[in-house]
């Protein structure tokens, strides 16, 4: 099967399609390309299982696509970085950002949403964190603002979340208390964000793009953190 595509314009007529490859291995990053969204051509798999939640960046840096994924690293399900000059070959990973364990509403594993939105300040990243609440999933929605010009760096990261299922149909159905994205756009300075509903039904939401930036520089999470005395700095 195939699941959660993440649709990026790469170029006049281009679009790379970032998406869940199944098979009796487990999950692994596949992409394919279309001109047109008639005829897709299959890339296949560019990372091995146990992997998903990928999307492409529109942009390249230093003259190589930029990748962000989710590997599952012994029990950790945080978002990590690839690159690749040609969109075949992956290399040179990284972490970006980590779940943060503990009672943190992304305490038990984050992911990433559609395609990073380009801003004045930065790439605005939504993506989603996961908590258990008893034996229970609960999926909500947050911020973050990458580096312009080095997407591997994080600006900020909002402590609070920015979106969680209050309604009905996003409590109740498949899985209970989902919201989860897989793609945004923007519209003159409005962001339109499709979600899936308790893996039952497809929502949209909006917000106003400069005010989610200024929710991430309001609740920044790195700003938050003081190294002590004898930390490395």
């Amino acid at each position: 099967g195939c699941e959660d595509p993440r649709v990026t314009n790469v170029g006049p007529n281009e679009w790379v399609i970032a998406y869940t490859a199944f098979s009796r291995y487990g999950p692994a990053v596949a992409l394919a390309l279309t001109s047109d969204f008639e005829d897709v051509e299959r890339l296949g798999i560019m990372l091995s299982p146990t992997n998903k939640d990928a999307v492409v960046f529109p942009d390249k840096f230093r003259d190589s696509w930029f990748m962000l994924h989710r590997p599952v690293t012994g029990h950790e399900e945080d978002i990590w970085y690839a690159s690749s000059p040609t969109m075949v070959n992956w290399s040179q990973p990284g972490i970006l950002m980590a779940q943060r364990g503990g009672p943190w509403w992304d305490s038990v594993r984050i992911g990433v949403g559609g395609p990073p939105l380009k801003t004045d300040e930065g790439w605005l990243l939504i993506y989603h964190g996961v908590k258990l609440m008893g034996i229970d999933a609960l999926y909500r929605l947050g911020v973050a603002l990458l580096d312009k010009d080095d997407p591997r760096k994080v600006v900020a990261r909002a402590s609070r979340w920015v979106f969680a299922p209050e309604a009905a149909f996003e409590m109740h159905g498949l899985l209970p208390n989902v919201v989860f994205t897989c793609g945004a756009i923007v519209r003159g300075d409005e962001v339109w964000m499709y979600y899936g509903a308790a893996d039952t039904c497809v929502g949209l939401a909006t917000a106003k793009l400069p005010e989610l930036v200024d929710f991430v520089k309001k609740y920044d999470f790195l700003c938050k953190i003081k190294p002590e005395k004898g930390m490395m700095r």
